[in-house]
Order: structure tokens, then C-alpha cells, then sequence
């Protein structure tokens, strides 16, 4: 995966792959043109064994996949190979006992010369009540006074509700305002990115193809770039 963008642009794209039980080559065409130096994935395969399988689609698609420890939880993220990444771990966030696995992954990246973020790819539960603790687990995590953050993921909830206001009080929504589920006809948004105050963002305008999008999973990308030449060694 090549990118000619500005040597301080990174590219952060959050996706629920649906455990890649669709149409893996749309997937694969969508995630190429959109060109992500950070991919923020939830619904990645969980079952023994599916490492393999998430490494592996890192590797069609150009980027790397740290690995690690992730339980049976399903979110995890991908990096471009122009990334630094200088640390990279799951986390599990409290669920009663019985329901599928929720956690996040969390990185410290860095563009080449630039000084580094965290960035945290997310998956709320169902249950509402879990969703604010969970927002709360993952805000603390991010040690936001030491360095700033973009998170994102499938919040399992509409804007207005716990997560959105929580996540908006610590971070900035740099999202666009539009449905993302289903992706056959959208008519949720629960998907969304939230950044720093500090990072300059701006949403791109490229050109997918709605087959291909519904196709490729039931969520819709999310795609933000953000200027970290504030962040540039020496700036």
C-alpha cells in the first residue's frame, strides 16, 4: 500500500469487518483505496487460531498487525509500514459473565520525525448500562495530559447517549455526521472517531463504490485525516 499524502497526514480509518464473513476482495479494494495509516478494526475473527487469519489480511492489504495477547475479544487494529509503533496491546473491558468477549486495542505510533499518539480502536457492548464504565475504562487509559489520542470504533449506540457525551467531554467528535449501519441502506450512526483537541483534522473525499461497500461487511469506514505537523520533531 503506497502513500504520496504530506509526510505529516495520518490517515486513521475505523472498520467493523463482521469477522471477514462477507466479501473479503471488496473489503480488501475498499481498505486499498482508502489508503489507512492506522486501520481501527472491530468483528475481527476471535475463534482459536485467527491470528493467522488477521495477519494474514494485514498482509493482502499492505499494512501490520502487532499481534499479541487478545483473549477472545475481537477488536484489534492495523498499521501502515510507515508507522512507528512503539507499544501495542489488548484490553479487556468488564462484561457480566456469559456475554461475548468486549475490549480494545491500544498503540503508541509515531510518523517518521514526528513526536507520538495513542490511538485505540473500540467496540462497546449491547447492553447500555456497560457502555458508559467501558467509555470511562478506556479515557483513563489513554492518559490524555502525557500525549495526545484518536480513538474510535463501533460505539453500539446513537449520538446523544453515554458513550458519545462522555467521549466528547475528553476528546473532540472529528467524525462525519452520517449512518453508518447498515451498509446495504444506513440509517444508524454508531460508528465514529474522536481525537485530541490539539490534532488538526479534515475528512477526504474519496470515491467508493456502494456495492462494493455493502458487499464487504454491514458497517461503513470511517476515514479522518489529521495534520500532525504541529507534532513534527522540531517544530
Amino acid at each position: 500500500m503506497t502513500h504520496d499524502r504530506s509526510p505529516h497526514t495520518l490517515r486513521v480509518v475505523s472498520y467493523n469487518v463482521r469477522a471477514f464473513k462477507d466479501d473479503t476482495d471488496a473489503l480488501t479494494e475498499i481498505i486499498a483505496t482508502l489508503r489507512p495509516d492506522v486501520l481501527l478494526v472491530q468483528e475481527a475473527p476471535r475463534h482459536p487460531f485467527s491470528g493467522h487469519r488477521i495477519a494474514g489480511f494485514a498482509d493482502r492489504i499492505g499494512m501490520t498487525w502487532s499481534g499479541g495477547k487478545r483473549g477472545w475479544m475481537s477488536t484489534t487494529l492495523l498499521t501502515a509500514l510507515r508507522l512507528d509503533v512503539h507499544d501495542f496491546e489488548h484490553r479487556n473491558l468488564k462484561v457480566r459473565k456469559g456475554d461475548e468477549p468486549r475490549g480494545y486495542a491500544i498503540a503508541t505510533v509515531a510518523l517518521p520525525a514526528h513526536k507520538p499518539v495513542h490511538v485505540a480502536s473500540l467496540h462497546m457492548s449491547l447492553r447500555g448500562d456497560e457502555r458508559k464504565p467501558q467509555a470511562t475504562d478506556v479515557v483513563q487509559a489513554l492518559a490524555l495530559d502525557r500525549m495526545p489520542a484518536i480513538i474510535g470504533g463501533d460505539l453500539n449506540e446513537t449520538p446523544g447517549h453515554d458513550v458519545w457525551k462522555l467521549f466528547g467531554e475528553n476528546l473532540h467528535e472529528v467524525s462525519p455526521d452520517q449512518f453508518t449501519f447498515p451498509s446495504k441502506a444506513p440509517v444508524k450512526r454508531i460508528d465514529a472517531i474522536f481525537a485530541s483537541a490539539a490534532l488538526p483534522f479534515s475528512i477526504p473525499v474519496i470515491e467508493l463504490d456502494p456495492e462494493k461497500l455493502a458487499a464487504a461487511t454491514d458497517h461503513l469506514p470511517i476515514t479522518v485525516d489529521f495534520d500532525l505537523a504541529g507534532l513534527a520533531k522540531g517544530a
